[in-house]
Order: C-alpha cells, then sequence, then structure tokens
C-alpha cells in the first residue's frame, strides 16, 4: 500500500460487507479504516502491550495531510504512555451536563416506577430549570446552598426534596464519569454542604387524618357527588375505596378489573410502592360496591375508567374539593389512607395483620419472617375497620327484611354500638 495521499484515498473502494484497514507506508500507526460507506483516518499503537486505536475522522472533513499530523500527535501520546481514548473521554466527562446526566440516570434504573421518572422530570423542569445545562463539575456548594435556600422561600419541602435529588444525580456521575487517570469527575458531592451546616429544613411528616367525628360529614358529602358522563359516580367510589382500604392514590386509581376477584372477594396491586404484591379481602361494604360497578361497567379494563390517555380516572381535584367544601373536612387522598391506617390501629389490630393491610415492609423484623399471613386471616381485621368507619359515619345499612339487619346506634358520648340481628340465613352486609 502507497503512502495515503488524497488520490489514493479516493481510489479505494468500499467493501461490500465489513471492514478493510491501509497502512500508510510513511508513518507507521497511521492508516485507514473503510467500511461499506465510510473512510476514516486512524491512528494505533501499544501501550502496555495492547493495541490502542483512535479515529482521527472521516475522510472528506480531514484531508490526508491533516490526518497525518493529527496522527502524529496521537502516536506521540501514546509513546509517552498516555492513551489518547481516555483523555477523550475524560473532556466528555467534564463537560456533561445536568440533563444528560439525568437521561443517563434514567436509563441505568430501568426498574423506576412512571411516576417516579414523572416526579423526577417535574423537579428538573420546576426547580432546576436553570441548571439542566450546566456542566456537572461547575456545581459548588455555594451554588448548591443558595437554591436550596431559594426553593426553601416558596416550599421547604420541595427545596428538600430537589436537593436529594440532585444528591442521588450527583452520586450516579461520580460513579459513572471519570478523568483520564480513572479517578471520579466529581471528588464530594457538594449537596454535603447542606448536612455539614445542618441546613436542610426541618419538615414535619404530615399525621392528617379523617377523624371519627367528622366521617358523618365527609360521607354525606361524598355522596352527594353526581353521576358523570361515563356512568356511576367513578370519584364517589374511588374515595371510598381508598378509605375502605387503605390504598394509595395511584393504586386506586390505576386499579383494573383483572385485580378484582369478586367470586373469591379479594384485591391484588401486583406491583405497588415496595414490589411485593399487595392482596386484600373485601369487605361486604366493597363487595357490594365493585359489585355494582361491575354491572355497570364499560369495555374500559380499569374499574375508574378515564377519557385520557392513560385511561383511567386522572386525580379528581375539582370533587375533592367540592367534598371539602360541602363538608368543612380537609383531606387529600392519603389522608383516607392514613385514616384506614389509624382506625385499624385504634381497634387493637394485631401489629402484623396491620403491615400486612397497609402492605408495609417487615425485611427488618425477624419474628415476622417466621409468620405466614393468609389473605383470609385479613378478613376479620377488615370487617372490624369497615364496621367502625360505617359505624362512625352513622350510616344505617340495611338489607332484604326477609334476611338479615344492622343497626348501628351512636350515643351523646361518641361511642359506638353495632348490633346485628339475623331474621334468617345469612349475615349482615353493608348498602353503599
Amino acid at each position: 500500500m502507497p503512502k495515503l495521499t488524497k488520490s489514493v484515498v479516493d481510489a479505494i473502494c468500499y467493501p461490500e460487507t465489513g471492514q478493510t484497514f491501509y497502512r500508510d507506508t510513511e508513518i507507521k500507526g497511521f492508516g485507514l479504516r473503510v467500511g461499506t460507506g465510510s473512510k476514516v483516518y486512524i491512528a494505533e499503537g501499544k501501550l502496555n502491550g495492547k493495541t490502542v486505536r483512535v479515529s482521527i475522522g472521516h475522510h472528506g472533513i480531514f484531508t490526508a495531510e491533516q490526518a497525518r499530523q493529527e496522527a502524529k500527535n496521537i502516536l506521540g501520546m501514546i509513546a509517552r504512555g498516555i492513551n489518547p481514548n481516555d483523555v477523550t473521554k475524560a473532556k466528555r466527562a467534564l463537560s456533561v451536563t445536568m440533563s444528560e446526566v439525568f437521561e443517563a440516570y434514567i436509563k441505568a434504573r430501568g426498574s423506576l416506577k412512571p411516576r417516579t421518572v414523572y416526579d423526577y422530570k417535574r423537579l428538573m423542569k420546576t426547580y432546576l430549570a436553570d441548571w439542566q445545562n450546566k456542566a456537572l463539575v461547575e456545581i459548588t456548594k455555594d451554588q448548591i446552598e443558595r437554591k436550596h435556600r431559594e426553593i426553601g422561600e416558596r416550599s421547604p419541602a420541595q427545596a428538600n426534596l430537589t436537593m436529594r435529588f440532585v444528591r442521588a444525580l450527583l452520586n450516579f456521575a461520580m460513579g459513572k464519569y471519570e478523568d483520564s487517570s480513572g479517578n471520579p469527575i466529581i471528588a464530594n458531592n457538594p449537596t454535603k454542604r447542606l448536612s455539614q451546616t445542618r441546613s436542610w429544613y426541618r419538615v414535619d411528616r404530615r399525621n392528617t387524618v379523617v377523624k371519627a367525628h367528622d366521617l358523618p360529614q365527609w360521607f354525606k358529602a361524598v355522596n352527594n357527588l353526581k353521576d358523570d358522563a361515563l356512568g356511576r359516580n367513578r370519584v364517589k367510589d374511588y374515595l371510598l375505596l381508598l378509605l375502605f382500604t387503605g390504598l394509595r392514590r395511584e393504586e386506586g386509581l390505576s386499579l383494573a378489573w383483572s385485580q378484582v376477584d369478586l367470586r373469591a372477594k379479594i384485591l391484588t396491586i401486583p406491583d405497588p410502592k415496595n414490589r411485593q404484591p399487595h392482596v386484600l379481602p373485601l369487605s361486604d361494604f366493597l363487595h357490594d360496591l365493585l359489585t355494582q360497578r361491575n354491572l355497570e361497567r364499560t369495555d374500559s379494563a380499569f374499574v375508574f375508567p378515564g377519557d385520557g390517555v392513560k385511561g383511567y380516572l386522572n386525580e379528581p381535584r375539582k370533587q375533592m374539593q367540592k367534598v371539602i367544601e360541602e363538608s368543612g373536612v380537609t383531606f387529600t387522598p392519603h389522608d383516607l389512607r392514613r385514616t384506614f391506617i389509624t382506625v385499624a390501629e385504634s381497634l387493637d389490630i394485631s401489629a402484623y395483620a396491620l403491615k400486612r393491610l397497609a402492605n408495609h415492609k417487615m425485611a427488618n423484623d425477624v419474628t415476622a419472617g417466621y409468620i405466614i399471613s393468609d389473605v383470609q386471616r385479613l378478613r376479620e381485621p377488615m370487617r372490624r375497620i369497615t364496621d367502625f368507619m360505617l359505624a362512625s359515619m352513622n350510616a344505617v345499612t340495611n338489607t332484604d327484611t326477609d334476611t338479615d339487619t344492622v343497626t348501628v346506634t351512636v350515643t351523646d358520648t361518641d361511642t359506638v354500638t353495632v348490633t346485628d340481628t339475623v331474621t334468617d340465613t345469612g349475615k349482615p352486609t353493608s348498602a353503599i
């Protein structure tokens, strides 16, 4: 092969498959890689017994002489024990931006739930918009402190949440991106400043619930919600489902009919927040509610269908606000979950049954590892919770007069008495 010149390179034909290498006769290590549709100048040499190959650029963008000169520089670095590819990689790493790191983070954490990804994107868009094109190595401790304080003026909770998210991105970058010596491009996570100066905001965990004495007016307002274009009122049934199961908001909204077994009277959340399948028994109240919905169901796969892209009900903020205004009881979907758990605890339900009902992890509880909980064992605790809440709501539930009646009495001292009267065979059921 003669010396690589423009005329020589132009005359080389593209192979039908694979790649062909052509070496320059003047400079050892300088060559040309020809593929089915490209001609790329290269430089290669030995470093620590291994071949190091560096792509210089495409023929046409680089002339043969320009590529030859660049090859001399690259071969000189290899001769001095420097890997040019590591240098290039380090330069790219030093310039990587927050948005690029975020994309790599999401790709690497492929098991993240859609809601988590949505929340991260919201933080990027809302609080970190001016940092998205900033090189990660340029983020200083002072900038972290100022950004945290700036967000904290609007919402201390969001300030803490945003900085924890930034901390996670920086920790990820410290493991992924290295300089030419193999060291992390970020030696220390600048978010440590917030811990060292004790600047994290103290945000008390929410502990709001719908109190027992507020349940009657709340229940009345929920029942006053009107049916909508998609049939029997979805919002009413959705809110009651959350209250009587303790499900999380998205678990209730996205509940599919495939997760409901009306015959076995169970409900299954296959992939909840803690990744442990959650199986709940249906009380008579919930069984009646879901049976009625099933009788009126459309062709939607969801218990609470919606007309949006997700196919299920969006969070009903307007309807919830109507309930708040009518009842005077302020609440959120998670307050209903807390109410369910609080009622269960007040009824002295065992800690293990309570954790199963709430689907809380028991990984660090040695005793729990020896207990095999069956869904049938949760039916009695679920019935007690349901009866207490129905009684607190002053909800007198009647069945056919030829079978059973359930009488609920509320005394002036807020003591709730539930009396079951069986006039025939069968068991009491709760009307919706």
